[in-house]
């Protein structure tokens, strides 16, 4: 069974899609979608999708070439308009982050997406990195004990223009995202409260608040700390974030990439407790990896045979809430409970 897909934005990012998308035997990609039209025919001859029907009207082309799902690569603010449609014409559902660009939004969306007996999943790549798989074993494995804190920091001066040079909140709904779905993941905990302080530094070329500290209370007593900024010039950290995963008898390190190391607690008693370097255990392919690649399999996967991705949207509304209650926080200058029911 080939499952029939229809790509909605053309944009750059749509590219990562596509590009997955075209290396596997099961997926057709039968139109593209863009409120250019150039844009998506353009994206049809860099691909050599020959037989892809182009529009620039969702239903149109859903109702022109019922497809068994969309691929929504549009920017965040039409997200869930998109997503409802596809659903409501009976299509699975693999979108961008974020989910949506409201609370009450997601809510809708993931109802919608319930009623009609639909997956939605959304992308969330950085969780499938063998990396942060492997990070996620070996805590896991309780060789540190149980988890009581998680610091991570997101530096980068991103010159990205176009619409995210515009864009409100741009650090948390953009980027930060990733990052907290990241958190709770490495945790496998979930937000209870926030308080957070975002801020447009001097010499920052957004219009906007493209900095925030904000600090979370986790469920399991867990505490995290995110620190992060998008117009940061200079010793940038890793897309992954710099992170330190403190447990009960011992704690990890991991730049984000390749460098991950970890101490653990021998002999107590002493003013410093004598500790002694772990191996973590290489990454052993047993779980998901690959980014979008990775995501877009499991998706394509669910839809054929069943089952649920681990990004579908009745979990992922949890990564969103943490960023909406960090905005929410933010602006009212006090501690919020996170709620995404």
């Amino acid at each position: 069974m080939k499952v029939r897909v229809v790509l909605v934005g053309c944009g750059g990012m749509s590219g990562a899609w596509l590009g997955s998308a075209q290396k596997m035997d099961d997926v057709e990609l039968v139109g593209l979608v863009d409120i250019r039209e150039e844009s998506a025919q353009k994206r049809a001859e860099d691909f050599e999708l020959t037989g892809a029907e182009i529009g620039t009207d969702l239903q149109k082309m859903l109702d022109l070439t019922s497809p068994d799902a969309v691929f929504d690569c549009t920017v965040p603010e039409v997200h869930a308009e998109v997503t409802t449609t596809a659903l409501r014409h009976g299509c699975h559902v693999m979108g961008e982050k974020p989910l949506a660009d409201s609370m009450e939004k997601a809510r809708q969306v993931v109802k919608t997406a319930e009623e009609a007996g639909r997956i939605y999943a959304v992308i969330q790549n950085r969780r499938y990195s063998p990396q942060i798989r492997r990070l996620r074993k070996f805590l896991d494995s309780g060789a540190i004990g149980k988890l009581t804190t998680l610091n991570c920091d997101f530096y980068l001066g991103a010159h990205f223009g176009g619409f995210r040079d515009h864009m409100e909140h741009v650090l948390l709904l953009d980027m930060a995202i990733h990052t907290l779905d990241a958190a709770r993941y490495i945790s496998a905990a979930d937000p209870v409260s926030v308080f957070c302080k975002e801020w447009n530094p001097s010499g920052s070329w957004y219009d906007h608040d493209a900095s925030a500290i904000a600090l979370y209370q986790m469920t399991d007593n867990i505490v995290y700390t995110y620190r992060g900024s998008w117009c940061a010039e200079g010793l940038s950290t890793t897309w992954e974030s710099d992170w330190r995963i403190i447990g009960e008898k011992g704690s990890v390190k991991w730049n984000g990439g390749d460098q991950m190391e970890a101490q653990v607690a021998v002999k107590t008693g002493g003013f410093h407790s004598e500790c002694e370097t772990v191996e973590i255990p290489p990454f052993d392919g047993e779980t998901n990896t690959g980014g979008h690649a990775g995501l877009i399999r499991e998706f394509i996967d669910c839809v054929k045979n069943g089952g649920t991705p681990e990004t579908v949207c009745t979990d992922n509304i949890k990564s969103l809430a943490m960023v909406f209650g960090a905005i929410e926080s933010s602006q009212k200058s006090q501690l919020v409970d996170i709620n995404w029911s």
